[in-house]
């Protein structure tokens, strides 16, 4: 799975149907005769193995509910998800991120789940705090957290060895990653210290907290890009493009950042843990790389994010509709995903599997950070300040505008747009 921030900045604007919502094979009794056999359809974009195994077990648990898996590619998912919320044929369940979920919740098209929960006798103190708060409307809960992640600061041991660099720690500051960054590059070699993309969730969303500054404001009413600590933040990244330690912009359109690091010309690369199964899987890679927890600016901070499992507020079946996301939600869901390898498993005490199942790495590091995690920022319609981050940031990613007078007409912008939420 991957939470990236180019991914998080697409339309939601779509012309394309989505196929039929659920059916059942007991007719509209469902919910009434006991006996009757309801279909719920469940729509995600990836992980398919691991959430038919969940389907499975919920349906050996469950034998009048059947649930069938609906996979489509990224683009499609929303593409489909925005146009079936509108037209009453969304899935009943459906995976739901942050940055999108007050759009769906605002226009009624998410089942609200505090009297399921409450039934079922969850503690959110099962879950990160921050993914809780993420997913929270108006004081209600639409749902319960699947799985997180965090960043962290992975790395090329072999670059490293080759350099006579020492590798990252816990301990590393700033200052350590701008020195090694110095070392590491090697022009003739075609070898860069770091790898610095426009990047919102891996990259500046992480630098800017740890500076002291804020995306936005904490009640979601103003942007926070005039604020010194949060330019300090974006020029941390700046600088290393300005001294040739890190690709440019351009060489990022060309091969996105992580093939860079993948292909061994970027020896820090700072990435999500939905990178550790792709790496691990990688034969050639695996042995070479490893990762520890993210360097420390003014604080620590990592941006957590994660997938919630919501569910329609026009689904046939409301009462089985909550069932499955409550399973969805548990403990039992969670371990089955932490041993696939898949992703971090949201609920406590379940991560460990995860941790184990790929060893070279220190994975620990991703759930190390999760005191000092920020939440993701987001608003009642992110998209459209995102689409001004990529425009007026660039500018200063290429050189063009100094940090300062991007991020001042970033955060114009932002507040104008922010104004008619």
């Amino acid at each position: 799975m991957k939470h990236s921030a180019s991914a998080v900045a697409l339309s939601l604007t779509a012309v394309l149907a989505l196929g039929a919502c659920s059916q059942t094979t007991g007719g509209s009794q469902s919910t009434e005769n006991k006996d009757a056999t309801v279909t719920l359809t469940y729509g995600v974009w990836s992980q398919q193995d691991t959430m038919q195994k969940l389907v499975d077990e919920f349906e050996k648990e469950n034998p009048n509910i059947k649930v069938q898996l609906q996979v489509d590619p990224w683009t499609d998912y929303w593409t489909k998800l925005q146009v079936g919320a509108q037209g009453g044929t969304a899935p009943d369940a459906f995976w739901m991120l942050g940055d999108r979920f007050q759009v769906y919740a605002a226009n009624d098209q998410l089942l609200e789940l505090d009297d399921a929960i409450q039934k079922a006798g969850v503690d959110y103190k099962a879950y990160p705090q921050p993914l809780v708060d993420l997913f929270t409307y108006n004081g209600k809960h639409y749902g319960l957290p699947k799985d997180f992640d965090t960043i962290g600061l992975w790395y090329n041991k072999e670059i490293f060895d080759n350099a006579g660099v020492a590798y990252p720690t816990a301990d590393w500051t700033w200052q350590d990653v701008k020195a090694a960054a110095e070392k590491l590059t090697d022009s003739s070699k075609g070898i860069y210290g770091i790898a610095a993309p426009l990047n919102r969730q891996e990259g500046f969303y992480n630098t800017i907290a740890q500076a002291g500054g804020s995306v936005i404001s904490a009640d979601g009413k103003k942007s926070g890009y005039s604020d010194p600590k949060t330019q300090a933040g974006l020029q941390y990244w700046v600088d290393f493009i300005q001294k040739g330690q890190s690709p440019t912009l351009e060489q990022f359109a060309d091969t996105e950042a992580v093939a860079q690091f993948e292909n061994g010309k970027v020896a820090m690369y700072y990435g999500g843990s939905f990178y550790a199964q792709r790496f691990y899987e990688n034969s050639a890679l695996r042995s070479k790389v490893n990762v520890t927890i993210l360097p420390k600016g003014e604080k620590r901070a990592t941006v957590i994010n994660g997938i919630q499992n919501v569910g329609y507020s026009k689904s046939k079946h409301p009462e089985e509709l909550k069932k499955f996301l409550v399973f969805l939600g548990g403990k039992k869901a969670a371990e089955i995903q932490a041993s696939t390898g898949a992703v971090i498993p949201a609920y406590e005490n379940t991560q460990q599997a995860w941790v184990s199942s790929m060893p070279e790495f220190n994975l620990q590091a991703f759930l190390d950070q999760i005191p000092d995690s920020v939440v993701y920022p987001v608003s009642a319609n992110t998209a459209v300040w995102n689409k001004f981050e990529e425009t007026d940031l660039a500018p200063a990613w290429e050189g063009k505008e100094s940090v300062k007078d991007a991020s001042d007409k970033l955060a114009d912008q932002m507040n104008d747009a922010l104004a008619k939420e």
